[in-house]
């Protein structure tokens, strides 16, 4: 098949059973590595994975073209710690050109996977004025501007198989599981850069105005990116439990006189640097997260 088209149930299921004849890992986790962010995937043991760049032995289901630079475009499956995750190792943005629910077809995959807790991670911009470049802060809900003209994942038809027709989003990032991260990242030391907020998704891939950065920090953002929010509602309408965290990058600019500029090349440089202890942050809560989703 030339082009990938198809994102309904029977589609998303063939995709996962293929992947599980094609490996033995079953994972219980599932995480979305952002920009700069794919070392989380690096660390899993006994790899085996699969490029989203269709070939000969590629799965329909991920027959994207991905070219974004910081993406290494590839679901891996290992043992993270002794416990079995799926890693998609670069994502999709609106920005490419893909329709959104194509763009969040991979977190369907992974429910039928068998994955229970899906961990999303994202490099983005501050708006709170008290973060700082290279702080991590802990996703408590989401403001979804592409949501507001209508370009939800979940428009259109819904499919009863995958989960209800309107979703509750008001605990969309599970308590239990932000507990948790802010309980590791004190015992790791990072009480100094560890945050929570309130994350913004656009379109992009322009960086915002200064403007535009001005209204949605009076709206109520700490931090604003192009991703995360259209995956993590997939994900809890398929009733899969949800931990997401943003890197900040870089600081958003807000005033008129400033000489600072948004590039992606800063982003790419933060996110190496802070990388280990994300990594550290991530796969420790890996092992604290039990089958049956509570944490020890």
């Amino acid at each position: 098949m030339s082009e990938c088209s198809r994102f309904g149930y029977e589609d998303c299921k063939a995709t996962a059973d293929w992947l599980l004849t094609q490996t033995d890992v079953r994972p219980l986790v599932g995480i979305v590595c952002g920009s700069g962010l794919g070392g989380l995937a690096d660390m899993l043991k006994d790899q085996v994975f699969f490029n989203y760049i269709p070939s000969e032995s590629s799965l329909t289901g991920l027959c994207f073209c991905l070219a974004v630079h910081g993406h290494a475009g590839r679901l891996v499956f290992g043992t993270l710690k002794g416990r079995p995750c799926v890693c998609m190792q670069g994502r999709f943005h609106l920005y490419e050109g893909y329709p959104i629910q194509k763009i969040t077809l991979p977190i369907r995959i992974f429910k039928m996977l068998g994955v229970e807790t899906v961990m999303v991670t994202n490099a983005a911009g501050g708006l709170n004025q008290d973060f700082k470049v290279g702080d991590i802060m802990i996703i408590k809900d989401h403001i979804n501007m592409p949501g507001f003209a209508g370009n939800n994942p979940l428009a259109g038809p819904n499919d009863e198989r995958f989960g209800v027709r309107f979703p509750c989003m008001s605990d969309a990032y599970d308590r239990e599981l932000r507990q948790l991260a802010m309980d590791v990242g004190q015992e790791l030391g990072y009480g100094d850069f560890l945050k929570e907020g309130v994350y913004c998704v656009l379109g992009g891939p322009s960086f915002e105005t200064i403007a535009e950065c001005r209204i949605l920090h009076r709206l109520g953002a700490d931090a604003v990116g192009m991703s995360t929010a259209h995956e993590v509602i997939i994900a809890r309408h398929c009733g899969m439990r949800v931990f997401a965290l943003s890197l900040i990058t870089n600081q958003a600019v807000m005033d008129y006189e400033s000489e600072m500029k948004a590039n992606h090349e800063e982003v790419l440089q933060t996110g190496k640097q802070r990388a280990e202890q994300l990594e550290r942050l991530v796969s420790t809560m890996v092992t604290r997260i039990e089958h049956n989703n509570n944490y020890a």
